[in-house]
């Protein structure tokens, strides 16, 4: 373990749900965010890959950086704006993921807003600071950083608690 992580992640009431949501700022055309996290060949350099037909719905993705062999899940596309936003979800033996992706430029900068629905408060603890880590791998791939070097231990123990206090209270979780 090098030097724990703050967790980013807020809490957000949208439509009726729970989400955990983060902002990462680029100094990077719109459409060069959006390729980082859309393009199979840039989005395995943090997280993952895909492959399949979007046009069909859904694609198979693969978060390459959970294990070298983990197997494809079903992503459904929900929405596609591009460069602007996607929402996707997947069903998922630890549950229904919800996750929703914008993004915005100014003065040549692009936010990024990233954001999971918690459908079980339970949950928080474990996706609050994985979103933490993949994101920071993300900044790291798109600004000549190492993700590899990235530590998920920074982020996990350090973090956890944060986020199940963020979400204590929710659905009758206990506060």
């Amino acid at each position: 373990m090098t030097t724990p992580t703050r967790p980013t992640g807020r809490r957000e009431r949208r439509g009726g749900h729970d989400l955990v949501v983060y902002t990462r700022t680029f100094a990077a055309p719109l459409e060069d965010v959006w390729a980082a996290v859309t393009e199979p060949r840039r989005l395995e350099r943090w997280v993952g890959t895909w492959d399949g037909d979007p046009a069909d719905g859904w694609v198979g993705f693969r978060m390459t950086a959970e294990a070298e062999d983990a197997p494809a899940e079903r992503m459904v596309v929900d929405e596609c704006t591009p460069p602007r936003r996607l929402a996707v979800h997947s069903v998922t033996d630890y549950g229904t993921w919800y996750l929703e992706l914008d993004l915005d430029e100014a003065d040549g900068r692009t936010t990024l807003t990233f954001a999971q629905r918690i459908t079980d408060p339970a949950t928080a603890a474990d996706i609050g600071p994985g979103w933490d880590y993949y994101l920071d791998r993300l900044v790291a791939a798109e600004t000549g950083g190492d993700a590899g070097a990235i530590d998920f231990t920074d982020y996990h123990e350090p973090n956890k608690e944060y986020y199940r206090a963020l979400f204590a209270g929710v659905d009758g979780q206990p506060v």
